[in-house]
């Protein structure tokens, strides 16, 4: 699955539902997809997951989907406790 995803490449995530710290919030930019991808797993809460997108160029990933990239081998960051 992370075969084509460019992990350093710059990513959004987006929710169809207030799941951020800001209740208005429904967009957020990183750097990285990577980080994107981390934050969607360890601080976002484990129940919004399923509402949440992640764009890479021209790839998205939702819900789970996010999950399986965050446990895919070749995810470069270090993991945290989820």
């Amino acid at each position: 699955m992370s075969a084509s995803l460019d992990w350093s490449a710059s990513a959004e995530l987006y929710s169809s539902v207030a799941t951020f710290k800001s209740r208005n919030s429904r967009y957020q930019r990183f750097p990285s997809a990577a980080e994107a991808i981390r934050f969607a797993i360890e601080e976002m809460p484990r129940a919004t997951l399923r509402s949440v997108a992640l764009e890479c160029g021209d790839e998205r990933y939702e819900g789970e989907a996010i999950r399986e990239l965050y446990h895919a081998p070749d995810y470069p960051l270090q993991r945290g406790k989820r």
